[in-house]
């Protein structure tokens, strides 16, 4: 009886060894489905391929684990980025997909694979990239402003902006991020500077910070910023928060200058009082500027202010002043970054029925305007004015009377082609008093150019005209209004 017990207990020794040899698995080194991984809120799925044997040792319960490695392949504070229902994964090879934690951020991360019955554990992959772009969107430096400016022997500071308002997501807003600053070598090349949340500069050149995404592309980068050392005419620039143009009907803008000790702001040209901070609100359009004390130096910066809320230029022929000839014509054309932009033209003042493109063909002379209004967002107009005259018309007398009263009738003094331009005759205006108002040989039909004063009801000027062959013409010319 006793041997039995004996063997009987050997037998079944031998079986639970035999079946716990039977139970272990093996895992291979899991194979990746990509060479880089980088995550964000829009796509964070990877894949891993391994396999297992034999198949038949896997227990009911059985569950695979991926994890993942620091950012230097180690496994000794790994993460768990994926398990499986249990039972669920019966058939080599499998394939199997995690997702990155959202502080991933390293060029040297690998992945294992786990098993819990039984338990066994693959080496660990290939080395890979891995990065969550939590911030993946451009962001801004030194307040947008373009420029810095620094005294001799010292530095200027750039900054990230912070914290992140509107359109401005700062990339400070995420503790785990990292920044790498780079000076620009041409328009499209660079080389890297230092790394950190800030960059010291005392060297002249465009300066720029990129969120550290290792090999991994990324949108997460700032504007430019080009830096100077002072000189006696050096001059720095000026943002406006709303952009230029921004729209008055929808609040103030913020224009904001670089660091700097002290300032004092300006518009056109006028000292504006108590305007002696580093930032200054207005609703106004106009040329502001601004005085700034470095501490060892100055610098100052200017911004010509629009508040329409978009851009309009009118094409280059068109001046202030046009001249045509009998029978030609001028076309006006506006471009405009206006939203639904509506077009009204006028002539002398009176609406122009059916102009209401942006181009308009001018055959009579006149006063002419346009006007352009946005009529999507901000609401908001421009205009551009423009005259257009006859070139010399050949009118067979001399006028003694003009009415400058911008009607486009008689607003100049128009005489004779034989006495104008290209002529070679003497042109001679003189006052009541005998005060010469204009003499020359070039003579453009355009007197008066300027506005006269009328200090009597209707003054009178007297002309002389004294041709090449020396004949002479003279005379008065009455104002009426």
């Amino acid at each position: 009886m006793k041997n039995f017990t004996i063997t009987y207990i050997v037998a079944f020794l031998m079986v639970s060894v035999t079946e716990a040899i039977d139970a272990q698995v093996v895992i291979s080194t899991p194979s990746l489905g990509f060479s880089q991984a980088c995550a964000s809120a829009s796509f964070n799925t990877y894949n891993i391929t391994f396999s297992f044997s034999p198949e038949g040792n896997l227990s009911s319960t059985n569950q695979f684990i991926i994890e993942l490695s620091d950012e230097t392949g180690s496994f000794s504070n790994s993460t768990v980025v994926y398990t499986s229902s249990q039972g669920s994964v019966t058939t080599s090879p499998a394939t199997l997909s995690f997702s990155l934690p959202t502080d991933t951020s390293g060029e040297s991360y690998k992945v294992r694979v786990k098993s819990t019955a039984p338990v066994a554990t693959s080496t660990g992959s290939v080395a890979f990239p891995a990065y969550y772009k939590i911030q993946d969107t451009p962001f801004s430096i030194n307040n947008l402003i373009e420029t810095g400016v620094y005294c001799s022997g010292g530095s200027y500071l750039l900054t990230i902006d912070n914290p992140g308002t509107g359109d401005n997501d700062s990339p400070l807003q995420y503790p785990s991020l990292t920044f790498n600053w780079f000076k620009e070598t041409s328009p499209t090349t660079s080389v890297f500077v230092a790394t950190g949340n800030t960059l010291s500069v005392n060297q002249s050149g465009t300066y720029f910070a990129e969120t550290n995404y290792g090999s991994c592309t990324s949108n997460s980068f700032s504007n430019r910023v080009t830096v100077s050392e002072s000189t006696t005419t050096g001059t720095s620039s000026i943002s406006s928060s709303l952009g230029n143009p921004y729209c008055a009907s929808q609040g103030s803008t913020t224009l904001s200058a670089i660091n700097g000790v002290s300032y004092q702001w300006y518009k056109d040209g006028v000292e504006i009082s108590g305007a002696t901070n580093q930032m200054y609100a207005t609703n106004e359009s106009g040329e502001f500027s601004v005085d700034i004390d470095l501490g060892d130096c100055s610098t100052s910066a200017k911004i010509d202010l629009d508040g329409t809320g978009f851009i309009s230029e009118i094409d280059v022929d068109v001046e202030g002043v046009n001249i045509i000839d009998d029978g030609e014509t001028l076309t006006a054309t506006v471009t405009t970054t206006a939203n639904a932009p509506e077009f009204k033209w006028y002539l002398n003042d009176v609406l122009i029925t059916g102009a209401t493109g942006n181009s308009y063909e001018v055959t009579e002379t006149g006063n002419y305007k346009v006007v352009i209004t946005q009529t999507v967002g901000c609401a908001s107009t421009k205009e551009f004015q423009f005259t257009v005259s006859s070139a010399f018309p050949n009118v067979a007398n001399i006028p003694n009377l003009i009415s400058p009263n911008g009607d486009g009738i008689n607003d100049t003094w128009v005489i004779p082609q034989e006495y104008v331009n290209g002529s070679n005759t003497s042109v001679t205006i003189l006052s009541s008093q005998g005060k010469i108002i204009l003499q020359t040989n070039d003579y453009l039909n355009n007197w008066p150019e300027n506005q006269l004063d009328f200090k009597s009801v209707n003054p009178v000027y007297y002309y002389i005209i004294t041709t090449q062959d020396n004949k002479t013409k003279k005379g008065s010319i009455t104002v009426v209004k």
